[in-house]
């Protein structure tokens, strides 16, 4: 089995449920970091943070600039912030143009994660309205990482799933509970 380094989730419509699902079962110990990109109200404040620390054993917390990615977290894209991986293994908040109507968009973070982790990526693309996370999921699987997809049978909404799948046909398309389990196998 090949080495992550770090898993990178997005979602959209569908995709808080589907994360929470996946998530839940990650004991806290679990040494990769975990980077969840959702689509967000930009003028909506939320504790979303809050709600993932509820139900979760790891930690959890909202990306902030410069804030160095380890193990044994989760973090979450603020609202209407990209979220960008330095080469230094720190994060970079951008507010430059919406990118599939989204920001933070999930292409933007994966292309971001495929470039500076290659090979030791995985990414995860859940359920949503919208093709955002499609063309990223390609980058991390052009630069050797994993690509997977939630089973668009399972989504709560399948256009997210069904055009990544379009996108990267060699994705592995699973549902929630299998994606559990490969993530406590790695």
């Amino acid at each position: 089995m090949q080495n992550i380094n770090l898993i990178v989730i997005g979602g959209s419509w569908g995709g808080l449920q589907a994360s929470l699902s996946i998530l839940s079962g990650l004991p806290a110990g679990f040494k990769i970091p975990v980077i969840l990109v959702l689509h967000r109200l930009k003028n909506y404040e939320s504790d979303l943070a809050g709600v993932y620390k509820n139900k979760l054993a790891l930690n959890v917390m909202e990306i902030e600039e410069k804030e160095k990615i380890s193990g044994n977290y989760v973090y979450i894209a603020p609202s209407n912030y990209h979220v960008l991986i330095e080469k230094d293994q720190t994060f970079s908040l951008d507010v430059s143009e919406y990118e599939n109507y989204s920001r933070p968009s999930i292409d933007v973070t994966f292309t971001s994660a495929a470039e500076v982790y290659g090979a030791g990526t995985a990414g995860i693309l859940l359920s949503g309205a919208s093709r955002d996370g499609s063309k990223g999921l390609k980058n991390i699987k052009e630069n050797g990482g994993l690509s997977i997809v939630q089973d668009p049978e399972e989504a709560e909404v399948d256009t997210m799933p069904r055009s990544a799948i379009d996108i990267v046909p060699d994705c592995s398309v699973m549902n929630l509970k299998s994606i559990q389990e490969f993530l406590l196998s790695i």
